[in-house]
């Protein structure tokens, strides 16, 4: 379990990642900018992005502007279904946007519904790793039947899994999958994507712990071992989303916690979903 906000995770490949980042969904531009900025003030040092968020020129001015060593940070970024019929344009798009010299870990947002395509685009990925421009490769949203099939295609199982990760939603057969065969598991829209105020378990807490209800859902996920990614463009709220290192769940409270587990989620299907709604020209 990390103790602090740099803490790093070692992934199956003995390389490592921090297991607490800034996620940069749905927020463009100025305000983006401001949000990769604050979360780089406050000690983050993992920014989570996509090609789907239309960020990634934004999210990379943001991290060029504020003059960090770029070994210090973390980037990620992600390839949506639709561009698995032309991976290394997509890859060299996000290089270009982001203008940065390597992606720390580049996802497969979606499985997709064309396998022959998504194992396409991860032989891409693969090529883009030996030239060291990707240094990372892991997956997004899916399920195991679709992390099998990797391992049967390419003899090895991606080093992560983002996937939504929420008490509502804690996919437990498929995080427990995931520790048994060494795949670090992301959670993402970990503060029940918006919807805390409908969980009052979290607010009782909080009271007990002197914290905030979304700080006691992060550090749910922490004591859980899950990477958490935490979106939000606001200064104040970014940093303290990063103040949950300094109180620990009782074995108690995370069990009530874990209780609160009924099957409501808000992502698509990993099995039916093309991604054909976004479209995008690069």
């Amino acid at each position: 379990m990390i103790q602090c906000l740099q803490d790093r995770i070692k992934l199956s490949d003995e390389k490592n990642m921090p297991a607490f980042g800034l996620g940069c969904y749905k927020a463009m531009d100025a305000e983006v900018e401001k949000a990769v900025r604050s979360a780089l003030e406050s000690g983050y040092t993992m920014i989570d992005t996509a090609t789907r968020y239309e960020n990634e020129y934004s999210v990379g001015k943001a991290i060029k502007e504020s003059g960090i060593d770029r070994e210090k940070l973390f980037v990620v970024t992600k390839i949506w279904p639709t561009f698995y019929n032309k991976p290394e344009k997509a890859i060299e798009y996000s290089l270009k946007q982001l203008n940065i010299d390597y992606i720390d870990m580049y996802l497969l947002h979606w499985p997709g519904v064309d396998e022959t395509a998504r194992y396409r685009t991860w032989e891409a990925i693969q090529k883009y790793m030996q030239k060291e421009l990707i240094q990372n490769a892991g997956v997004s949203n899916f399920k195991i039947h679709h992390l099998k099939g990797m391992y049967q295609a390419f003899g090895k199982m991606p080093a992560v899994n983002q996937i939504e990760l929420h008490p509502w939603y804690p996919q437990q057969e498929i995080t427990s999958f995931c520790k048994e065969n060494d795949i670090a598991v992301e959670g993402w829209g970990p503060i029940f994507r918006g919807h805390i105020k409908e969980a009052p378990l979290m607010a009782e807490l909080a009271e007990k712990y002197g914290k905030s209800p979304v700080q006691v859902t992060l550090r749910w996920h922490i004591q859980k071992g899950f990477i958490v990614i935490p979106k939000s463009s606001n200064p104040e709220r970014i940093k303290q989303n990063a103040d949950v290192f300094d109180f620990e769940l009782t074995t108690e409270d995370m069990k009530k916690i874990d209780q609160l587990s009924c099957g409501k989620h808000f992502g698509n299907d990993s099995d039916t979903y093309t991604g054909e709604d976004f479209q995008f020209t690069i």
